[in-house]
């Protein structure tokens, strides 16, 4: 059984089902660590699309740092190139809703390569802009210049969580994002295995990230870890 098969086969998973039509790209989300903070309503609602609904856990908002190693990103019928298809990624999103789907929209997103940035964000229409990235077996240091955000972190990485609490599930279990491109709305389906999560040990955390009226600290909620997933996307739909 092939990769992608098995990946399709196996979606009882999923809140709703697998999209309709040809999927359209592969790419692997490898050892990922998760920062998740809760924020205020009032202040969230000003970084995200009134068109979008904010989605929301015994009534708490969230956003989360994702930092992580992108790999094998290819198109269906073409393989994968490493110099632009393998790359860290730090992304930081939030969590929302629109037509029955809970998803996530990125309010920023960062490559470490600058040509991969450039053919993601000309590709996908996120927001992807490069930053200077460097990770090591138990550290993930970056520095986005253009916008002085910066993260430095150190970590043990512990056991897989073998029972997952229902906020674990909520903050991990996506399978859709959305994005806005001059005021349209657009939606990206996405399928996976559910994310094998470990426990996480943060050592040392320096990070300086500022949306608007939030800014991201040490005082994070909670963390994750992953070794990481498969996943395969579909075109864009627009909304």
């Amino acid at each position: 059984m092939s990769i992608i098969t098995n990946i399709l086969k196996n979606n009882e998973h999923r809140p709703y089902p697998l999209p309709k039509g040809n999927w359209t790209y592969y790419q692997e989300w490898n050892r990922a660590l998760f920062l998740h903070y809760k924020v205020p309503y009032e202040l969230l609602r000003q970084l995200v699309p009134t068109g979008l609904q904010l989605d929301s856990y015994n009534n708490d908002c969230y956003i989360s740092l994702v930092a992580f190693t992108m790999e094998k990103i290819r198109p269906k019928q073409l393989p994968a190139i490493s110099f632009i298809s393998d790359f860290h990624e730090i992304n930081i999103r939030t969590y929302v809703e629109k037509d029955g789907k809970k998803g996530v929209y990125f309010l920023n997103i960062e490559a470490g390569k600058l040509l991969s940035a450039i053919v993601a964000k000309c590709l996908s229409g996120l927001p992807y802009e490069f930053a200077t990235i460097k990770r090591a077996d138990n550290q993930y240091n970056s520095e986005n210049k253009k916008k002085n955000f910066r993260l430095d972190v150190s970590f043990d990485i512990e056991e897989i969580i073998l029972e997952k609490t229902p906020l674990d599930l909520w903050l991990t279990e996506r399978y859709c994002l959305f994005l806005d491109i001059k005021e349209s709305l657009f939606r990206y389906d996405i399928h996976h295995q559910e994310w094998n999560l470990r426990g996480l040990k943060i050592n040392k955390l320096n990070i300086n990230y500022h949306l608007k009226n939030i800014s991201l600290s040490p005082n994070y909620h909670l963390c994750h870890y992953s070794d990481g997933t498969q996943v395969i996307s579909w075109n864009r739909v627009k909304l």
